[in-house]
């Protein structure tokens, strides 16, 4: 099997390494703020993409992967992969897709989604732009931290698909929360509340994974308040979604939560705004 790098040991990217460590696998890794004491530590990237097959970028934002591409660049070439796990928005793929392919290297963009529970049970779900060769030649290594790995298109349609899915995901956080605080105002109790849900048309995963947060005001982050602001930022960038008022208003939210000092948090702290 390919060995691999990760660079960026955040909230995922960190619980992946340690996977594809635990698999005799992981060559490398590296992040922004230095860990020099988690498995594989590398002091650049750059040493990162020079020991592995597959370099899996895992930071949080288009800017940041383009840094982070331009101190690998030097020493990617046709043995290399570059395998782009951040969320970004369709023309940031198709500029990094444009850098890895001119030196060679081969280039599968590969958002997910999950958050922390998930990437901990291997349970993630991947969306892959790209060759159908190349997505089946790194099957093994994806399998090894997830229980899906879905083809969507190419490398655009793949970026897109993640920002639409997120943007549902805002949105259901955002009704549960109101949901909750307009029955709280009613003096129903959780108890009951998330009891009428479970058996109601409108019940789902979301409100499965944020119920134990929502019960106890706990708020640590699975997935942050504002790196769910910056994907509904870029969905608004993407031709035709410039006016579209559910994401304007999830948008506007998020920002609402980060400028009262929550923004590392996790989205289910929209529910204090209420």
């Amino acid at each position: 099997m390919k060995t691999i790098g990760v660079l960026g040991l955040g909230i995922i990217g960190g619980v992946w390494a340690r996977h594809y460590q635990a698999a005799g696998l992981l060559a490398g890794t590296w992040n922004r703020t230095p860990q020099p004491d988690f498995p594989q530590w590398r002091d650049t990237p750059e040493a990162v993409a020079a020991a592995a097959d597959v370099v899996q970028i895992v930071v949080a934002d288009p800017p940041a992967v383009r840094g982070t591409l331009e101190k690998i660049l030097p020493v990617l070439g046709p043995a290399k992969v570059v395998m782009q796990s951040s969320t970004i928005d369709p023309k940031s793929s198709e500029e990094f897709r444009a850098l890895v392919t001119g030196r060679g290297a081969r280039y599968l963009e590969a958002p997910f989604t999950g958050s922390k529970p998930a990437a901990e049970q291997r349970k993630n779900v991947f969306y892959l732009g790209g060759d159908e060769a190349l997505i089946a030649e790194l099957e093994p290594l994806l399998a090894l931290v997830s229980e899906a790995r879905m083809r969507i298109g190419d490398h655009r349609q793949a970026a897109a698909l993640k920002l639409a899915m997120n943007l549902n995901i805002a949105a259901l956080m955002e009704g549960l929360c109101e949901t909750l605080a307009m029955a709280r105002g009613a003096g129903i109790t959780d108890d009951v509340i998330f009891g009428a849900l479970a058996r109601n048309i409108g019940n789902s995963g979301l409100v499965k994974l944020k119920e134990p947060k929502l019960r106890a005001g706990d708020y640590a982050p699975q997935f942050s308040v504002k790196h769910m602001l910056k994907d509904m930022r870029l969905a608004s960038g993407i031709n035709g979604c410039e006016d579209f008022p559910v994401l304007d208003t999830v948008r506007e939210r998020l920002a609402a939560a980060a400028r009262a000092g929550w923004g590392d948090e996790d989205i289910s702290a929209l529910m204090k705004l209420l």
